[in-house]
C-alpha cells in the first residue's frame, strides 16, 4: 500500500512536470539526498545514468548544507540555477526537502522565473 504522503508528492511532482511542455524532469530530495520521489516527462531521455541522477542528488542535499552558512550574511538562497548546454537545472529549498527540477535551456529567463515562482507555491508546505 502506497502511503498517502507519497501519493502527495507524487501529484506535486507531476504538477510541476506538466507546468511546461519544456520540462524534463523533477524530484523531491530529502534532506541526507535521498530520492523521494521523481518523474522524468514522458518522451524526453534521461541524460544520466540511474546511479548517475542519485548521486548527483546526494550533491545538491549537500550544497544546501554548505550554504547555510552564507544564510545570515547574505539571506537564504531563493532557488539555484545552473545552465548548461543540453539541460537548465533548478534546485528550490522548502521548508523539509529540495526541489529538483531540470528544462530544455532555450527558454527564456522571464519564464524560468515564472515556473520557479509556481513551483514555490506547489511545494510551500513541504
Amino acid at each position: 500500500m502506497v502511503s498517502k504522503s507519497k501519493l502527495n508528492l507524487l501529484k506535486i511532482i507531476e504538477n510541476i512536470i506538466n507546468l511546461d511542455p519544456k520540462m524534463r524532469f523533477a524530484a523531491i530530495i530529502d534532506p541526507k539526498g535521498n530520492i523521494r520521489e521523481a518523474i522524468m516527462k514522458s518522451g524526453k531521455s534521461n541524460l544520466n545514468s540511474q546511479k548517475q541522477e542519485e548521486n548527483f542528488c546526494k550533491q545538491v542535499a549537500q550544497r544546501r548544507a554548505m550554504r547555510k552558512e552564507f544564510d545570515n550574511p547574505l539571506g537564504k538562497v531563493r532557488y539555484v540555477h545552473v545552465e548548461r548546454e543540453k539541460v537548465s537545472q533548478m534546485v528550490i529549498y522548502t521548508k523539509r526537502n529540495i526541489v529538483y527540477f531540470t528544462m530544455e535551456p532555450e527558454m527564456p529567463i522571464e519564464k524560468k522565473i515564472q515556473i520557479i515562482t509556481k513551483i514555490k507555491k506547489i511545494t510551500a508546505d513541504i
